[in-house]
């Protein structure tokens, strides 16, 4: 079974003055963290809520010090279950963002017809259940 994990990652910012430029450099920050190794988790802004439900930006800024939400995606191949690919995910990511909260969000199942793509050049980090290829994302 091949999964889609969404986890968000609370990665705190030092030195700005806005959400926006807070934002930019998390996400810069966590692309670097993970190339060149997981280089094929998408990174985008997360959402944060009030306690009321109102939308609010992704950075909270106090004292020119920030903590973003992100949202990182990935793909994980060959695994028994939901749950497996879930623990796959924030383990592989977990290892390169040291010390930056994880939770996951959401786990489901890629459609079957990825695994015909995917079966054609997949390489050996695949067959351990822990891979994800560039060519299989969406």
């Amino acid at each position: 079974m091949d999964c889609r994990v969404v986890v968000e990652a609370a990665v705190p910012v030092y030195d700005v003055e806005t959400a926006d430029e807070a934002v930019r450099i998390a996400i810069s920050k966590t692309g670097e963290m993970l190339n060149p190794d997981l280089n094929y988790v998408e990174i985008e802004t997360g959402s944060r809520t009030s306690p009321g439900g109102e939308e609010l930006p992704p950075a909270f800024v106090a004292a020119d010090e920030a903590l973003v939400a992100l949202r990182l995606r990935m793909d994980v191949f060959n695994v028994d279950r939901e749950e497996h690919a879930s623990r796959v995910a924030r383990k592989e990511i977990g290892q390169r963002l040291r010390n930056i909260p994880l939770k996951v969000l959401q786990v489901e199942e890629i459609a079957s017809e990825n695994e015909s793509d995917s079966a054609e050049g997949s390489p050996a980090d695949e067959s351990e259940g822990g891979g994800s290829t560039p060519d299989a994302r969406d």
